[in-house]
């Protein structure tokens, strides 16, 4: 399959191809994200060397990869490296040789899941920070692209580091899922008959993630394929929540207790709630443990309409985790029909309305753009009242610059919403509520965002504005 979307993508590596000076290209996003099949069909041919690490590996069978690869490339028997430096002096007399005989085209290097290339006392950080600043940075034919899907190590060694490599990469490429529209034209590039609400209900089980799209079977039924990848026998994901923490993070321990109890906390919750309600005490560790989770795009921080300094929530993100907590982590059933049996017996109702919530505040751009504020300065955050009981919660507040708040209230359903007198009784109150606990004096719109849409002639004043699902697949 050719590339599918990655417009914004596409154009940064145009200019890294393009350019007349040597690059150095950091790309990172969460594992399955497709960051290697874009690089390789991108620049194609144009790649001279690439080598990927292993995962779980010592540094002396790594270094027997890295020289066998570099053999393949130069045509030559593998000779072994004693360590990095000497690796990397070996590509880089590869590398003068070719740029010598040939002249003026990109040479593309590409290394990836670099992580997993560091192991403890394996100095390759150090050699690539030499081979770097000796010899490549001078070379403007050169494009050197490092990869991985340990998105904090990344940030944190290469593109952020105090050290040799400070300030050396040149361009940074963050790899993010797929929107819905991204999804749509995968799953029509696939030959896939299949429509928004049925994408839409994929989405909240797999998020944008190319690598588990990619499963899809396009003569099943959506129901068909979750249970195919989740819950028949020998299911190909059955198994992919402990392997992607484990192959992003050391001791993936913390982060699993982090992720588990925010899928709890559908809402979210303050740091200070996460360390009572998973044990992890505070400081260093759970803040450092939070950091590296939403750095992957696993979770997210947002912010509390009233709060100040500390005033900011945390959320799980990740559409797949959130999925896998509520449904295969505890499911004992044995049952190779789950997701198809829960749909004919209504059981999908409640997680359908907690993950089109995601899904709406994935594509917060898209509604801004449906209400015509595209281009006005706004803010996204959440609210929770103080006072209530049961507690009032808006999951998603458009705090815009003209003296406008949205307050939007998501729901998913087969056909369109009808909201009676009683809804929109509710509505009123908590619009209220908002209104006397932030004592903001800005005007207040209620905005409904819908699967289906609302029933003709169903408002009746309390709702100023509608976004339909529709909306959130344009661009």
């Amino acid at each position: 399959m050719k590339i599918v979307g990655r417009k914004s993508e596409q154009a940064v590596l145009e200019k890294c191809r393009t350019s007349k000076r040597p690059e150095f290209l950091a790309v990172y996003g969460r594992r399955r994200v497709g960051k290697t099949f874009l690089i390789r069909e991108f620049f194609g041919g144009g790649i001279v060397f690439s080598f990927t690490g292993a995962t779980r590996s010592t540094m002396r069978k790594q270094l027997l990869n890295f020289d066998a690869a570099l053999a393949e490339y130069e045509g030559t028997a593998a000779t072994p490296s004693a360590n990095w430096f000497e690796a990397f002096g070996k590509l880089k007399k590869y590398l003068k040789d070719r740029i010598d005989e040939r002249g003026g085209r990109k040479e593309v290097v590409f290394i990836d899941e670099l992580p997993w290339l560091a192991t403890q006392k394996s100095d390759f950080v150090a050699a690539l920070e030499y081979f770097w600043n000796s010899w490549a940075s001078s070379r403007p034919e050169l494009l050197l692209v490092v990869c991985g899907s340990a998105t904090s190590w990344i940030l944190e060694n290469i593109v952020k580091d105090h050290g040799g490599l400070h300030n050396r990469v040149t361009r940074r490429l963050l790899i993010e899922p797929f929107t819905l529209q991204d999804c749509e034209a995968y799953f029509r590039a696939m030959g896939a008959q299949i429509g928004r609400m049925q994408i839409a209900e994929m989405y909240m089980a797999l998020g944008g993630i190319p690598f588990y799209l990619d499963y899809y079977d396009v003569g099943f039924s959506p129901a068909q394929n979750i249970d195919a990848m989740f819950f028949a026998q020998d299911a190909p994901l059955a198994g992919e929540f402990s392997e992607l923490y484990a192959s992003l993070f050391k001791k993936p321990e913390n982060h699993v207790r982090i992720v588990e109890t925010l899928g709890a906390n559908a809402g979210g919750l303050t740091q200070k709630e996460l360390e009572a309600a998973s044990d992890i005490a505070t400081g260093g560790t759970l803040t450092k443990t939070l950091r590296e989770l939403e750095q992957c795009g696993f979770i997210r921080k947002y912010r509390d309409f009233t709060g100040k300094k500390k005033g900011h929530y945390y959320q799980l993100t990740d559409f797949y985790t959130f999925f896998y907590l509520k449904h295969i982590k505890d499911n004992l059933t044995n049952d190779g029909h789950y997701w198809q049996n829960l749909s004919r017996k209504g059981g999908q109702y409640a997680w359908n309305g907690l993950a089109f919530e995601r899904v709406c505040m994935a594509h917060t751009d898209q509604i801004k753009r449906r209400l015509g504020i595209a281009g006005v300065s706004t803010e996204t955050s959440v609210w929770r009242s103080k006072r209530s009981k049961p507690a009032v919660r808006i999951d998603l507040v458009l705090d815009r610059e003209d003296g406008i708040i949205n307050l939007c209230e998501m729901k998913f359903t087969g056909k369109k919403f009808d909201p009676d007198a009683a809804y929109e009784e509710t509505l009123r109150e908590r619009r209220e509520t908002f209104r006397e606990e932030t004592g903001t004096k800005k005007a207040l719109h209620l905005t409904m965002v819908t699967s289906s849409g609302l029933t003709p002639g169903s408002w009746r004043g309390e709702i100023q504005s509608e976004v339909l699902l529709d909306d959130l697949f344009e661009s």
